[in-house]
């Protein structure tokens, strides 16, 4: 019966994370469709033409995984995050805290919302990427797990960044200090080789990399890192962010005043 319940709880928060931006989705998934759009035009197009082959590649096919998992990451966060920060905001946490069902369903339901929305904004982005360049996939199992992977460990990034938040603006720090400069650090538009020893280990402690180097492994079959250190990694701190998050929630850390 508990398990019934617990179902049923988890697939109806589920739901209602997946209506929440799918009702507004011409603010939720298309901007992050037209902006790769422009990355794609200007790196790809107008830059990549000048720096021509990297890792044995053209430019615009090296960077079209890293603009497809970067989509993926900003979107999984952000999601999560202001749509926890708004339970919070319009005091709908209580319901949560109260209901009937353990609060692993809680974390389950929004990390599930996030996933999903980073998926979708992922194909989108990788169907506009077909107009600019011919993609080849070298090991789909590797990209859907990463990316899968990826958008679990975002979401719950940003759902830990909303228990914490205490204003809208709050959920805007850690994207703007934290994730943008990790991501663009990252690997999303060059190789690590060519960045001396001493960058290439201080870059090692950048989780991104690991994620973005994977991904495209996954269409194109380089990577700068090994791919059993890339989902080790991954799949460490997802645990890591999933233990930290329900434990939060447990010991009602910004939930209860």
């Amino acid at each position: 019966m508990n398990m019934r319940v617990n179902w049923v709880a988890l697939k109806t928060l589920y739901i209602k994370e997946c209506n929440r931006y799918l009702r507004i989705w011409i603010q939720t998934l298309v901007p992050p469709a037209i902006t790769m759009s422009l990355y794609f035009v200007i790196f790809g197009n107008l830059i990549g033409s000048r720096v021509g082959q990297m890792g044995g590649f053209s430019y615009m096919e090296f960077i079209v995984p890293g603009l497809i998992m970067m989509a993926v990451i900003t979107n999984s966060y952000a999601n999560v995050a202001s749509s926890f920060y708004s339970t919070k905001f319009q005091r709908n946490v209580e319901e949560l805290l109260v209901a009937p069902v353990p609060n692993y369903i809680i974390v389950l339901g929004y990390m599930g919302g996030g996933v999903s929305r980073g998926v979708m904004v992922g194909v989108l982005v990788t169907i506009v990427s077909l107009f600019f360049v011919d993609i080849q996939i070298h090991n789909m199992a590797v990209i859907i797990s990463m990316v899968l992977l990826t958008s679990m460990l975002f979401s719950l990034g940003g759902l830990i960044n909303a228990i914490f938040a205490n204003s809208f603006d709050d959920i805007s720090i850690i994207p703007t200090f934290v994730l943008t400069p990790l991501t663009y650090l990252g690997g999303v538009f060059y190789s690590m080789s060519l960045l001396p020893e001493f960058w290439q280990n201080v870059s090692k402690i950048n989780p991104i990399i690991y994620m973005v180097n994977a991904f495209r492994y996954g269409f194109l079959g380089v990577s700068d890192i090994s791919l059993f250190n890339a989902f080790g990694i991954v799949s460490l701190f997802v645990v890591i962010l999933f233990t930290i998050a329900l434990t939060l929630i447990n010991k009602g850390v910004g939930l209860r005043s």
